[in-house]
């Protein structure tokens, strides 16, 4: 690879805690960029909009790297082999997803953007006919990859992301990875090309705060990608004072978006109305519940 490409790493995030966990793990070799409020297939282009960047490592705040050695030798073949995209097909690998196999889900990608910025444009993407496409796309497509083809996966047009991905496999060449189920049932090993694994992804971050079971199931994957790595893995205080914060500046927007997309003036009079007491508590509740 040429070592003077430019690399960082990426995520679209909305968990402070499971994005700091994530962060620790990817070491200190490289740029991070936190993406946040982003939609699906959004961020992709913010991507694509750093010039300072040519090679995007893509990786969720619930996917947890667990040998960085591979991860590079992963990044090396891409550059070296002129693939676009690499990740694991979005159907066909495992249970948890059943859905269009040619898309690579995007919990993890490299992504060489400076390959891809050849052909880029947000308009091409936006008008690409998946329908007048599909059946080149499914049949340049490797069904051997998948690990079976009776999970209920279909060549669909399923997802938001979806037309980036489908525009990206019509122009470039993409390297399709193996997962496999880990032990707790749910969550995905990530192999690279090399058969190495090396992330971790536990799927269900959207719950982590809010259903016990997840949590705790998160937790123990977040503790052995840690232990795999040597690093010591404690939750400390400002980790935990940061998610209290950014949950009620989280709130706090959607209560101001409510007031400009939702009657306004009269959203305003009903608040006004409240005692101080209301958003004491109010305040209270975000930053201790």
């Amino acid at each position: 690879m040429n070592k003077s490409l430019k690399i960082k790493i990426f995520t679209r995030s909305a968990n402070i805690e499971l994005y700091t966990y994530s962060k620790k793990l990817t070491g200190n070799k490289y740029p991070k960029v936190r993406l946040c409020n982003t939609t699906a297939d959004g961020y992709f282009y913010e991507m694509l909009s750093d010039q300072d960047c040519d090679i995007a490592i893509n990786i969720d705040e619930d996917a947890f790297l667990v040998d960085e050695d591979a991860l590079m030798d992963l990044v090396n073949y891409v550059v070296d082999n002129n693939y676009a995209n690499a990740g694991m097909p979005d159907g066909g690998m495992l249970q948890v997803r059943a859905f269009n196999p040619i898309i690579t889900n995007p919990f993890f990608n490299v992504l060489n953007l400076k390959l891809i910025r050849e052909k880029f444009s947000l308009e091409a993407v936006q008008n690409f006919d998946y329908a007048a496409h599909k059946d080149e796309l499914v049949n340049n497509f490797s069904s051997e990859l998948l690990a079976f083809e009776n999970n209920g996966f279909d060549y669909d047009n399923y997802e938001p992301f979806y037309p980036f991905f489908f525009w990206l496999a019509h122009n470039f060449k993409t390297l399709y990875l193996h997962g496999v189920e880990h032990s707790d049932g749910i969550s995905t090993i990530l192999h690279n090309h090399d058969g190495k694994p090396f992330l971790y992804h536990s799927w269900w971050s959207r719950v982590y705060n809010t259903d016990s079971y997840h949590h705790k199931r998160i937790q123990a994957l977040i503790h052995e990608a840690y232990a795999l790595q040597g690093i010591p893995c404690k939750k400390s205080c400002v980790i935990l004072l940061a998610r209290k914060i950014e949950f009620a500046w989280q709130n706090f927007k959607i209560d101001w978006e409510h007031f400009w997309i939702l009657g306004k003036g009269a959203w305003l009079y009903r608040h006004i109305k409240k005692s101080p007491m209301h958003y004491i508590r109010r305040t209270k509740e975000l930053l201790f519940k």
